[in-house]
């Protein structure tokens, strides 16, 4: 098949790929503006007036509408914003694009300087964890929040106690306390960041007497404070980080760490994105080539589904279950016991 194309094409295609890294920009900006909950609701607003409306600067405004519609999300009628044809995709994915622009926009500006090995010492890379745990939270609700909840119907016992680890914004735990009123919960997080908007957040939601959070990481349980309460958790969760765990040695032994420093943990629900294998480069879908570039420049290993199978009894662990999540790559909730 030829793939030869003329002039006028090639121009045409290349100011589209320029125009979409604008609009996916937007995406997120739109977002967090509140922008895209309006127009789902209405189906339509006016620029200049929601500018007024959130003290913002109109033709910023203007110019973030203008991105959005040259790729089809919204269309404009003067200063009037409706949906366009693919406004409920991009809504639905939201939150993709925001953990990658707002979230790891400053890794993907410095793709020149984090791939020169004489470069990725130290701190090499920057990424804005209070921005990814945002995005993050409506991640996990809208891609993996069905497969937790089918593995916890599926427990077979009340928890007491529940832990996350790499608890960002604190949903998962306000979840977990809603569904059951008699649970405690505490978040492990290694970001400051990410711990002042989670206390906040369980605090405006009326769970600040019951969840709390402790500052440390997964992969250093050990180093963690308050360990003592580690004791009392019957229900371990941890979601998108499960990959820095990785490579295999050091998977095995952040897995038996966990096991020994929760002993009475009877269902240990992790949930994350493997590495896909074999998909064609122009059928990528969305999420998969920002999440597998932007880790493999971070130099964090991404194991495949057939790689995590193998390493769960070696870290003193059953897989009981596998919760697939097709709609987000190649995703899964591994329930462990």
């Amino acid at each position: 098949m030829s793939t030869e194309v003329s002039d006028t094409q090639a121009r045409r295609a290349v100011a589209d790929i320029f125009n979409a890294t604008v609009a996916s920009h937007a995406i997120g900006a739109a977002w967090e503006l509140g922008a895209l909950d309006e127009l789902g609701e209405n189906g339509k607003l006016d620029a200049a007036e929601f500018a007024a409306r959130n003290d913002l600067h109109e033709p910023a405004v203007t110019g973030m509408f203008t991105a959005l519609a040259s790729v089809g999300i919204v269309r404009r009628e003067g200063t009037v914003v409706l949906t366009g044809p693919y406004f409920d995709e991009v809504n639905h994915t939201r939150s993709l694009f925001h953990w990658l622009n707002q979230g790891s926009g400053e890794l993907f500006r410095r793709i020149p300087d984090v791939l020169r090995n004489e470069k990725r010492v130290g701190d090499f890379y920057q990424r804005d964890a209070a921005a990814i745990s945002f995005a993050c939270r409506e991640i996990s609700e809208r891609y993996f929040d069905p497969a937790f909840w089918s593995a916890v119907e599926g427990l077979g016992y009340e928890p007491t106690m529940a832990a996350d680890l790499g608890s960002g914004s604190g949903e998962r735990l306000i979840q977990i306390a809603r569904r059951f009123p008699g649970v405690r919960g505490l978040g492990v997080e290694i970001a400051p960041d990410a711990i002042t908007m989670a206390e906040k957040e369980v605090a405006t939601k009326g769970f600040g007497d019951r969840i709390s959070f402790v500052r440390g990481d997964a992969r250093d349980i050990d180093a963690v404070e308050a360990r003592e309460r580690f004791a009392d958790v019957d229900l371990l969760t941890c979601f998108m980080m499960g990959h820095d765990f990785w490579p295999r040695e050091n998977a095995v032994k952040t897995l038996r760490d966990i096991r020994a420093a929760f002993p009475n943990v009877r269902r240990f629900l992790l949930g994350d994105a493997t590495r896909t294998v074999g998909i064609p480069d122009r059928e990528l879908p969305v999420f998969t080539l920002g999440f597998e570039f932007g880790h493999d420049m971070m130099g964090v290993y991404l194991p495949t589904m057939d790689e995590w199978d193998g390493v769960f009894e070696e870290g003193g662990w059953r897989c009981v279950k596998k919760h697939a999540i097709d709609s987000l790559s190649r995703s899964v909730v591994f329930e462990l016991e």
